[in-house]
């Protein structure tokens, strides 16, 4: 296995699902009448009642009071905040106590500006009884800047938009891991039929030079890369703020690569030459100099701005569709009993490490979630009740993930940029078998590719399905539950209609292949030394 098989299958150590969290956020719209600024609040649905749309948000003055706590009425004079919206600083007492000296006061709403992590505010039941006006927790930078652009005064409205149960993000990310799916299957096949073109031969002077490209095609391969994977977690779990890094680095240099192979690739394909200039009696490409400086810069940009959370997942998209690609095409499994095995036991660990580890842990977190989250990724648990992570708090993730913004997460947005999330493994492990079957096709001279089709629509239906249980429960779903049995049974079935499920199951036989190895077998064989003469 060469160090860039190995960086690229330490990727596989995650097959991530969303962790959808309770909505518990609104939007302060603060004007002046000609402009306005738009910021995030964090609320108590239980507690404050907020309107749900602006048309209905009443307005109300801004009295700065952040000279104070407001825990006792103190130097303010009572009733002169009848009818205004008040903001007062965070801390000395509950929140609780304040909204009820804000109330005797006469203020409408209050508004509490933090310096820390973004909480919602809670107090017992009694309390929650008492207090009859809305209370929100706000940025306090975000006070700084409203105070800077409306020096003059401002008006408040707080409204909290519904979130609607379905985001377009969603159809965006099913084309993405289908298209990625289909087409890494398709280069892998492709490939394979030109290994098949250029003869026996070709294979053994290529081999040496293309030793990148991996095969698993025993079972003991197969548990000992499972197995790697399961270490791999369990160490990230408990050492993720030293080992994080270290994937992050391996990711940038693995996609960089991996951009570089799908380039060139389609470069080739397409005709483009080559533009070598000699030098000394060597030849460099241009062509292969300028791709190799786009795509290290890429990979450099990504490296230096991976938390600019409102960008950089267009750069980390395209970084991950080429790293997908590039696994699909240089990791191949030789039969479908390999098959089977690997995505058996990949379902079995995806389950696993998501449903039954909770009962493991002290926290009763998932290691899968914890560690595809990252610290505080899935949001700080506060008197119960989980809320967002406020984004001053930054941490590493993993670049383990396709993401796609929500687009229709206003107030959350806002906040925290919230994401539709789909793991590299759900897109590789399925896409390892359609690679497979295009192969087949190819090893079968099926012109109709019916293996690699039917495999591909396969593929999407599962994610299909694992969205719409996803919706339905309105909680993240393990992919692999519904990708595994769906392609695994369509390809099963279509195996024994053809009647071709013996030589699906143990791979054909490939004449190229086979001669290829005899080397590997015997030093001597004339078929071998007079390739290498031919080299």
């Amino acid at each position: 296995m060469t160090a860039m098989a190995v960086k690229e299958s330490i990727f596989l150590l995650l097959v991530l699902f969303c962790s959808q969290i309770a909505s518990q956020e609104a939007i302060l719209r603060v004007s002046n009448g000609s402009a306005f600024r738009e910021y995030c609040l964090v609320f108590n649905s239980s507690w404050s009642n907020i309107s749900d749309s602006l048309r209905a948000a009443v307005g109300y003055p801004l009295v700065n009071l952040t000279s104070t706590q407001l825990c006792s009425a103190g130097q303010v004079i009572p009733g002169s905040l009848k009818g205004q919206a008040v903001v007062v600083m965070r801390g000395g007492c509950d929140f609780s106590q304040k909204a009820l000296v804000a109330q005797d006061l006469g203020a409408s709403v209050l508004l509490i500006a933090s310096n820390k992590t973004l909480v919602s505010p809670s107090a017992n039941d009694s309390e929650y009884n008492k207090v009859k006006i809305p209370l929100a927790l706000m940025r306090y930078r975000d006070l700084l800047d409203a105070l800077q652009v409306f020096p003059q005064g401002m008006e408040v409205r707080l409204y909290a938009p519904p979130v609607p149960a379905f985001d377009a993000s969603i159809i965006i990310m099913l084309l993405i891991a289908v298209f990625t799916v289909t087409m890494g299957g398709f280069w892998s096949g492709a490939a394979e039929k030109a290994k098949q073109a250029a003869g026996p031969s070709s294979e053994v002077c290529e081999g040496r030079a293309d030793s990148g490209e991996l095969s698993l095609y025993s079972p003991l391969k197969v548990l000992m890369f499972v197995a790697m994977m399961c270490v791999m977690l369990v160490l990230m779990y408990f050492f993720y703020k030293w080992l994080v890094y270290v994937i992050i680095v391996i990711f940038c240099l693995a996609s960089a690569s991996a951009l570089y192979n799908c380039l060139d690739s389609l470069m080739t394909a397409v005709g483009c030459g080559t533009l070598s200039v000699s030098c000394r009696e060597r030849s460099v490409s241009v062509r292969s100099l300028l791709l190799a400086a786009v795509c290290i810069t890429l990979a450099v940009i990504w490296g230096v701005y991976r938390n600019e959370d409102r960008w950089i997942w267009i750069l980390q998209d395209l970084l991950g569709i080429a790293f997908c690609l590039n696994f699909l095409k240089t990791i191949s499994l030789s039969n479908f009993k390999i098959c089977v095995i690997l995505l058996s036991l990949l379902l079995v660990y995806d389950v696993f490490f998501v449903f039954i580890t909770p009962f493991l842990t002290a926290n009763g977190e998932s290691i899968m979630v914890q560690v595809a989250l990252g610290p505080g990724g899935g949001g700080e648990k506060t008197d119960g009740v989980s809320v967002p992570a406020d984004t001053s708090s930054t941490y590493e993730k993993l670049p383990v993930v396709m993401r796609i913004p929500q687009f229709s997460a206003v107030a959350q947005n806002l906040c925290m940029m919230q994401f539709s999330i789909l793991g590299y493994g759900d897109i590789i492990i399925p896409g390892l078998l359609v690679s497979y079957c295009h192969k087949f096709d190819v090893w079968t001279g099926n012109s109709r590719r019916t293996y690699f089709i039917s495999s591909a629509v396969a593929y999407a239906v599962g994610l299909v399905l694992t969205f719409a249980v996803m919706l339905l429960s309105k909680m993240g779903q393990p992919a692999l539950l519904y990708l595994v049995p769906c392609t695994l049974l369509t390809c099963s079935v279509l195996a024994l209609a053809r009647k071709e499920f013996r030589s699906f199951w143990n791979g054909p036989s490939n004449p190229v292949l086979d001669e290829s190895r005899k080397p590997l077998l015997s030093d001597g064989g004339s078929g071998y030394t007079e390739g290498v003469r031919n080299c």
